[in-house]
């Protein structure tokens, strides 16, 4: 005979299987299975492919590289583009992969696209400076898009560096023959770059006997700086990695900006030297006192249509600390635009994909006629 505690039980319903818990363990198990599996294929794995959009190399000399990309569109607006990448870093972060280029996007527009790579320097080059980039190197460059592409005008797009570069470059040659100047995230007023200020002062860092004995700074050097402004960043990319590594596209993207990251250039010290006393020491660019060539640089002179683009989150270069560069320019026809992102996010990425390409387009659309 049933107790009455044992018809409780008997009456009791089963438990019933939660579905969507049941999908969740089974996809857990199924990611973990692959982390496993992929982790081991990384080991052995090849550097992702980069900077695959078709080009010819126009010129090399040293450090620098001028290359022409082929046309992707059957009309082609008049004035030819060229783009002028930072020192420090190889041009295929704007070329990382069929859909993931700004270089193919613009050619795809209509765009002539050159541009000046940079490659490691010379032991003969280290004693270049600010001038030689400003005074040789992009003249030079500008001489030859003019005879390949047979047009007088030039448009100039200068990134980070490469962005101070070019304005410095303007500001020297007003009367031409550039048409117009673009520039993305770029630096003019180093107090706002607080930690490299403070790794450069001279009370803890004496530059001349750095540069002195090392003749051309090494690329860990310059990692090391960038990487101080976000001490645990190379830590949480690796956990997104294991977490993502079931996700082949996640992988892909990752390594090719990893590969980036890892393949940073050394520097000619002159040029370090240079850049740390005069910029981050002495805020030249910034108090109007830098002088290039035994000329001042007078951003008052840049007098060309000019677009800048800012990121929001820019923690190498905040938006405060490009934000003089409108203020100083004499330009009548000039915007800057300051868009959600990073310092890299801002030009490459899925979020560049829908927010710099296009404006950048439409900007550059009636400027190229």
């Amino acid at each position: 005979m049933a107790t009455p505690s044992s018809a409780k039980r008997a009456d009791k319903p089963a438990a019933r299987e939660d579905p969507g818990l049941t999908e969740r363990l089974r996809l857990e198990v199924e990611r973990a299975v692959q982390r496993g599996l992929k982790g081991i294929e990384l080991l052995g794995a090849q550097p992702p492919a980069v900077g695959r959009t078709p080009k010819t190399v126009l010129h090399r000399r040293g450090t620098l590289e001028l290359v022409h990309y082929r046309a992707q569109a059957d009309e082609v607006y008049r004035v030819p583009l060229l783009i002028v990448m930072a020192p420090t870093n190889k041009a295929y972060i704007l070329d990382l992969a069929p859909g993931q280029s700004l270089v193919e996007f613009l050619l795809q527009r209509g765009y002539d696209v050159y541009l000046i790579d940079w490659n490691a320097p010379t032991d003969d080059e280290r004693d270049l400076k600010i001038d030689d980039y400003v005074l040789d190197f992009i003249p030079d460059c500008i001489r030859r898009v003019q005879r390949d592409s047979g047009e007088t005008d030039v448009t100039l797009v200068g990134y980070c560096a490469g962005g101070m570069l070019s304005a410095i470059y303007m500001a020297l040659h007003e009367h031409g023959p550039v048409k117009n100047l673009v520039c993305f995230t770029t630096p003019i007023d180093f107090s706002r770059m607080e930690l490299f200020r403070r790794m450069a002062d001279p009370k803890t860092f004496d530059v001349d006997k750095f540069v002195d004995s090392v003749g051309i700074v090494p690329a860990e050097t310059v990692v090391a700086g960038f990487d101080a402004l976000r001490p645990a960043s190379r830590l949480a990319g690796r956990i997104r990695l294991w977490d993502n590594l079931w996700n082949d596209q996640f992988v892909k993207g990752f390594r090719m900006m990893e590969r980036w990251g890892n393949e940073t250039l050394p520097l000619p010290g002159g040029y370090f030297r240079q850049t740390t006393k005069e910029l981050l020491q002495q805020n030249r660019l910034y108090e109007g006192t830098l002088k290039i060539g035994g000329r001042l640089v007078d951003l008052g002179r840049i007098t060309v249509p000019m677009l800048h683009v800012a990121a929001q989150y820019d923690h190498i270069v905040p938006p405060a600390c490009s934000a003089p560069l409108m203020q100083r320019v004499g330009s009548r026809d000039k915007e800057e635009v300051t868009l959600p992102g990073g310092h890299v996010s801002l030009a490459a990425g899925p979020n560049a994909v829908k927010r710099m390409w296009p404006k950048l387009d439409s900007w550059l659309q009636e400027r190229s006629t």
